[in-house]
């Protein structure tokens, strides 16, 4: 895992936070909370997905800079950043509504 694929799970992570908000009613953490639970889910979803894949992505990946590697890594971290930014926004205004 490099640096590049890194940043590109965290990019991908809070802009799929910031769009799961947006989506599900009841979800929102607020500007920062929602780019914070994106990015940690980016970098999990990102991790998932290249695990998943396997060796081919991880050996294109190691070759250079391959953007179908990065762009894997983008969507991951971006569906990632999305679900749990959702679960947590949920589950926090659940238990905080009375």
């Amino acid at each position: 895992m490099d640096i590049a694929s890194i940043i590109a799970q965290i990019l991908g992570g809070a802009a799929g936070g910031t769009a799961g908000s947006k989506i599900v009613k009841g979800s929102d953490l607020g500007p920062l909370g929602n780019l914070v639970a994106g990015a940690l889910g980016g970098i999990g979803g990102g991790n998932i997905l290249g695990s998943l894949l396997g060796s081919g992505a991880t050996a294109a990946a190691a070759s250079g800079l391959d953007i179908g590697a990065l762009a894997s890594q983008l969507v991951g971290g971006g569906v990632g950043g999305l679900v749990l930014q959702v679960v947590v926004g949920l589950v926090k205004n659940k238990l905080l509504a009375k």
